[in-house]
């Protein structure tokens, strides 16, 4: 498994509250395809979306974006935790 950042561009803005939804559907799908969402923050303003998750490739995980809700990243990046 690696750790990824993903990042959604939302045009126009976004609510936390649809967010959490989709989160909440990520949750309902990941187990499928061997990914762990862990956490996720949100610039409704801006329209910025960032899903920290565990994977066994970053298609894996865009593939539970897409299946959950339809709403892939448009970027995403393997990443490495330092405390």
């Amino acid at each position: 498994m690696s750790l990824f950042m993903d990042v959604h561009n939302m045009e126009g803005g976004v609510s936390a509250e649809d967010v959490a939804g989709a989160h909440r559907a990520d949750l309902a799908t990941q187990g499928e395809h061997g990914v762990e969402y862990l956490k996720y923050w949100v610039d409704e303003e801006a329209g910025k979306i960032f899903c920290l998750v565990n994977a066994p490739n970053a298609e894996a995980a865009n593939t539970v974006h897409r299946e959950a809700h339809g709403l892939v990243a448009d970027e995403i990046y393997m990443v490495s935790e330092h405390t």
